[in-house]
This record gives C-alpha cells, structure tokens and sequence, in this order.
C-alpha cells in the first residue's frame, strides 16, 4: 500500500494512504483525545475532542474524519485547539454524575484521589491507561491528559430511570455521554439495530425502537454495545474486577473465539474477548461473554463420574468409570453404537471424538448438537 507522509507538530510521521489524521497520529504515538472514535467502527466525529489545526485549512477539523494527505501539516496543541477542547469536556461534563468511586469502570483502580472542584481521578501512567485488564473509564482518561480539575459550566441533572430490563448488563442513561459508540457498534459490528439515537438536543438519548426497555427489544444480549461503551453508561450486573487473567478458547461452539477469563479468589468472574485473536478480535455472543462464568462455577456442575445404580447415582474415580465404559462398549456391534459430540469440546476435542467413533468403535453414527 502507498505510503504519504505528513508533519504532526513538528514531526514527520509515515502513513499508509487511506488513513485519517487520528489513525496517522495514533501510529506515530502522538496523542490526541477522543470519545466517540473506535478502531472496530467507521469514523464518526461527534465527540468533538480530536480537532486539531491543519495549515492552509479553514476551522479545526476532526482528525478522525479527516483523510491524511502528502504533505499535510498538522498541529494538535494549539491556544485555539485547546479552548475547542475543554469547551466541548466541560459540556460533557455538565450532565455526567461526578459519584466516579461507585461507578463500576472505576471500581478496578483503587487509588482514586477527589479532585477539588467535581471530578475524581488518577495519576496517569502507561499501566492504569492502557493495561487490558483495567478497563477504565476513557472519559477520565481524557480529563486527566487535558489537566481538568474544574468545570466553569453549571450542573444539570438528567434523571433517567436505570434500564435493568437485560439480564446481564443495565443501562444508565445519566452516565451517557452520547458518543454513539454503542449504537454504531449495533449496527456496524451485530447487524442487530436494536439501540439508535432517539430524540434531538438535550433530549437526545440512546433508545430502542419504541423506547422499550431494552429486554422488549430485538436485542441478542451479546453485550458488544456494553464493550464498546467508553464510560459506566453501560455495565455489567453485579461487577466484581479480577485479580488477573487467563487466555482462553470460548468453549461453547467450534469457532474457535478467544477470550480472557478475569479471575478472582479462584473464581471466574469476568469474560472480555481477545482483541489479538483474528478470529473473534474481541468480539464475543451473549454465550461467551455471559454464560461461561455461569456454568463454570454452578454448584450443579458435575466434578466426578457418577454411575447409575438402582437407587440413584454414586461417585466413582475416573479409572472405574472408564474401565465399565469400555466393557459395556465391547458387547455392541458397531451398527448398535452412536456418538454424540458437543458444542462445549474444542475443535481438537470433536476431531478425537469422532476418529475414536470410527477407528475405535467402527462405526459411522456420529453427530454434533452445532450443525446450521
């Protein structure tokens, strides 16, 4: 691909053509803030906080919207860039709740420290703004990197119901900060359309057709929009932040999707999906992101083999079990014996399961439960 080359406060950065000047900038580790801009969507420009200056060009753009050109001349610290900036933060901030200790994006970093004036925040290091497993709130992010401390316009309150319709996640619609992102990612990413833009002005919010609680909606509770949601407006029921994580493959069909299983006190208690993984990059369904800490911890789990006797089951060792298995097999024909596979078991898994339906037991009755 064609590479052009521009200037971006004062440094020359290489780009591949067909970039923005957010994407050019991004790969050349210049900072630029920026809400409503995700790598997994097409650019969108409402935030208003990536404008910068370009030379022989009239007003601030934004980046995220606009093509890099050869020869471009950009600066991204301006008194004008800087003014545009903070304006459209303290208009975000004038309806968002300053309650930032309870808000479940901030619930992980536990070295929050109140500003004076409304905000609450942390130093800001490589570790609490890029680390995968923080997850915290990009709209702090932001206020640190701009130096916020105080907000000149006065407070005005929104007070939306909570959407606790979905079983899994809930919307707060007073966290909102209408960046679009979970709607776009609807769209864009699902094809579902279940959430839109609805309303105009200070009225405008995310809503489902009708304005329905969201679980009356065409919804498929994949939490894609809760992923993509920069601040606390969607979250997890019931966040508990782990201590570490765990790669994994999601085990509940043969795509082979990955994920990270947050753990904490031995337990499974959070599931994002792997952004490195080509197959799902970081994408997951409602199954993986939500059933797997279900089921991996349920007390009806099964943790030993059982074996059926006249007055229930008993627990047996996997030795035992094993040994009646095979010698309950050895007495049928291959025609009399059937397999079935699961959903659950890897690819690798399946592939042994049914070599062993055919070499081993000689038969060709195999079948699988995930079949289109």
């Amino acid at each position: 691909m064609e590479n052009i080359t521009l200037t971006i406060d004062g440094q020359k950065v290489e780009a591949k053509k067909g970039m923005t000047v957010l994407e050019a900038a991004q790969a050349a580790n210049i900072y630029i803030p920026t809400l409503c801009h995700h790598p997994d969507l097409e650019p969108y420009g409402g935030c208003r906080l990536c404008v910068v200056e370009i030379e022989n060009t009239r007003g601030l753009p934004a980046s995220c919207v606009t093509p890099a050109t050869d020869g471009m001349v950009v600066r991204t610290c301006t008194p004008a860039v800087d003014a545009e900036r903070r304006t459209a933060l303290e208009l975000l901030l004038s309806t968002h709740p300053f309650d930032c200790l309870v808000c479940d994006r901030r619930k992980v970093n536990r070295r929050c420290t109140p500003y004076d004036v409304c905000l609450r925040s942390v130093a800001v290091t490589d570790r609490c703004v890029t680390c995968p497993a923080n997850e915290r709130c990009e709209l702090q992010a932001v206020v640190d990197r701009l130096g916020m401390k105080s907000c000149r316009l006065p407070r005005v309150t929104r007070p939306y119901p909570i959407d606790s319709s979905n079983p899994f996640f809930e919307i707060d619609h007073n966290r909102c900060i209408l960046c679009a992102r979970c709607t776009r990612t609807c769209n864009e990413l699902t094809g579902i359309g279940a959430i839109e833009m609805a309303y105009r002005g200070f009225s405008m919010k995310v809503s489902t057709f009708g304005d329905k609680p969201l679980f009356e909606s065409i919804c498929k509770s994949c939490g894609e929009c809760m992923a993509h949601c920069p601040v606390g407006a969607m979250s997890p029921k019931d966040a508990v932040w782990p201590e570490k994580e765990v790669k994994t493959t999601c085990p509940y069909c043969g795509v082979g999707c990955q994920m990270l299983l947050g753990v904490k006190d031995n337990k499974v208690v959070q599931i994002r999906g792997e952004r490195e993984n080509n197959v799902n990059k970081g994408g997951l369904c409602v199954k993986g992101r939500f059933g797997v800490v279900e089921f991996v911890g349920h007390t009806d789990r099964l943790t030993k083999p059982l074996v059926k006797q006249d007055d229930g089951f008993a627990e047996t060792t996997w030795d035992s079990a094993l040994e009646e298995i095979a010698n309950k097999l050895s007495r049928y024909k291959p025609d009399e014996v059937a397999v079935i596979s699961s959903a659950k078991c890897t690819n690798e898994d399946n592939y042994v399961l049914q070599k062993f339906a055919r070499a081993a037991l000689g038969t060709h009755n195999i079948d699988h439960c995930a079949r289109l």
